[in-house]
């Protein structure tokens, strides 16, 4: 007796071997392909949108997400606080938890079409949205953005959004493309309401936030 399997060469004791030897499934050595610098943030269940769930098939403002947003409240909408020229949503399909967005109300595609005043209230807007994420969930690090025109990444190219997304070490990880999943550990209403109600004292911002429970 031998001990080897039929027609493999292999024995339980190489198997075994080989397995402990073997990288898990999470480690990228387990894959193939030539390591760079670049971390990965993978999210596939983003493609429900790429592929064009709930996305407008025209620029108008009748169908804009950003501009029918406002006139819902600030719960349905998740709008994590108002300004005079732009306000702070939660992204309905976030890259991470807390993934918020600054939105001017005005319908403009554009950067070099912003006022003089939307560009500062988005600016001071941003600010105050970083503040209160760091007071909130203490993220280490951002990433800040805008994304302009449909080759330059924009998901609704006809009115401009900044993307405010918080990092934490070892978020770019395996877990999405291996499962299939991105953990959020909270639901989005919930994470609403605790942006909300943290607003008013971290963000250095006039703003108006409604906590849950607030609105009239």
């Amino acid at each position: 007796m031998t001990g080897l399997e039929p027609g493999t060469g292999a024995t339980p004791a190489r198997d075994a071997a080989d397995a402990a030897a073997a990288p898990p499934a999470e480690d990228p050595a387990s894959f193939a392909g030539d390591a760079d610098a670049f971390q990965r943030l993978w999210t596939p269940h983003r493609m429900v949108y790429i592929d064009g769930a709930d996305k407008p098939t025209d620029a108008g403002e009748q169908r804009c997400p950003f501009c029918t947003v406002p006139r819902r409240s600030d719960v349905d909408g998740l709008v994590v606080a108002r300004g005079a020229l732009a306000y702070v949503v939660l992204n309905l399909y976030p890259y991470n938890p807390g993934h918020l967005m600054v939105v001017p109300y005005r319908h403009v595609a554009g950067y070099p079409e912003l006022t003089t005043p939307e560009v500062a209230e988005i600016g001071s807007l941003t600010q105050g949205a970083m503040r209160v994420l760091r007071a909130t969930s203490a993220p280490t690090g951002f990433n800040l953005g805008v994304n302009q025109g449909q080759t330059g990444g924009a998901g609704i190219a006809a009115h401009l959004h900044q993307h405010v997304v918080p990092r934490w070490g070892g978020d770019a990880n395996f877990m999405p493309i291996v499962a299939g999943t991105k953990p959020l550990p909270q639901l989005l209403g919930a994470t609403r309401d605790a942006l909300a109600a943290a607003w008013a004292e971290h963000s250095g911002s006039d703003a108006v936030a409604r906590p849950a429970g607030t609105e009239t």
